[in-house]
């Protein structure tokens, strides 16, 4: 017979998971993940006609604006570390969309966009202008100005550890 350890041995644990259910509705995280994962799909639907997923039309355009850039550089700006920023970026490089090669020291690695990339990030434009258009009608400008803001400050919260 397996016994279930409590993670919390000094409450019950039926008041123990209902404190958690009731304080992860709360859940700054658990909650950023969820509306990220809503829109995501959004503009997951408006790129698929160019192929691409949001992630992918971000750092084009990232790189697009930025670019010629490093990969370290890239991965300050956008908050992602650098294993899964290259990670993301080898499909676009293998599609012709974005070019990496060695910067000027040997350790680093430099990413600029291609023609290629910039006909798609042209073409993906007014999809996204669609997309976001879809949100600032759902919430309106001034509330998404607001969340944008609220959302720097929450970065920058997060940052300071």
């Amino acid at each position: 017979m397996r016994h279930a350890i409590s993670v919390f041995p000094m409450m019950n644990r039926t008041t123990t998971l209902n404190q958690f259910m009731n304080e992860g509705q709360l859940c700054t995280c658990a909650n950023l993940r969820k509306a990220v994962r809503a829109v995501s799909q959004l503009y997951d639907d408006a790129f698929r006609p160019i192929g691409l997923r949001a992630t992918q039309f971000g750092l084009l355009g990232a790189t697009g604006m930025l670019g010629p850039i490093t990969i370290n550089r890239i991965a300050e700006a956008i908050v992602m570390d650098r294993t899964t920023l290259t990670r993301n970026l080898r499909p676009l490089e293998k599609q012709g969309l974005l070019r990496i090669r060695s910067g000027k020291d040997r350790r680093e690695r430099e990413v600029s966009i291609t023609r290629r990339g910039q006909v798609v990030l042209a073409k993906g434009y007014p999809l996204w202008k669609k997309a976001q258009g879809k949100v600032i009608k759902g919430l309106g400008q001034e509330r998404v100005s607001r969340l944008l803001k609220d959302l720097s400050a929450v970065v920058a919260v997060a940052q300071q550890g």
